[in-house]
């Protein structure tokens, strides 16, 4: 993982870690004052935005890449409501939930790399834009009935050479917020090559995939 770049402001702090950002470029079109693109030296400036809007910054980073600490007094992050995997057009699959990956690490935002290609698995680097990676961001709906619980933490194991297995409460959702389904658990392609995406077929022993 990727050194955290951290600016404390007056009423907020923001840290930055440039090992998980997709480049989503959510940040520097909405708030350009606050995270100042293509500058050397300084770049972010907490104090240019009252620490709710930084927040909701934060919250619009799909790769976690951006967090915040509030300093006053206010609630910080919380869990989502509803625990979702957000399928993104040709790219990486974006979970907002109470999640922990099985190196050690935990999260409330993360993409996770689904072209096979990322440095960083399993998180997503953007490789997906250099690898002839074609995939729909608007897959089919499966018959799933709602959930009696939408939220609590949920567990990814990245199995070696193989899918993601995700354990907990997730709605599957496309890039345009349909859900597609509901489940408890179900293994995720991460090799690029299953012909029933998002979910693994065991492609990746065929194509010979390392991670």
């Amino acid at each position: 993982m990727s050194t955290i770049e951290e600016v404390r402001g007056k009423q907020v702090t923001i840290r930055f870690e440039p090992g998980k950002c997709i480049h989503a470029r959510n940040c520097v079109l909405t708030r350009p004052d606050v995270f100042v693109p293509n500058v050397e030296g300084d770049w972010i400036y907490p104090d240019r935005a009252r620490p709710e809007e930084v927040a909701a910054l934060a919250h619009n980073c799909p790769s976690g890449a951006i967090q915040y600490e509030r300093h006053d007094g206010a609630p910080q992050e919380a869990p989502p409501i509803v625990n979702t995997a957000q399928i993104r057009e040709s790219g990486p699959i974006a979970i907002h939930a109470p999640m922990t990956i099985t190196d050690g690490a935990t999260h409330l935002r993360a993409t996770i790399c689904r072209c096979g290609a990322s440095r960083h698995k399993p998180y997503c680097d953007g490789s997906h834009h250099d690898a002839p990676f074609t995939a729909s961001g608007e897959p089919a709906t499966a018959d799933s009935q709602p959930l009696p619980t939408r939220d609590g933490p949920i567990t990814i194991n990245p199995l070696k050479n193989g899918p993601l297995l995700v354990s907990g409460n997730l709605e599957i959702t496309t890039g345009t917020g349909r859900t597609i389904n509901r489940v408890t658990s179900t293994a995720l392609c991460r090799c690029g090559h299953s012909a029933n995406k998002p979910y693994c077929d065991g492609s990746h022993v065929k194509a010979g995939f390392t991670s």
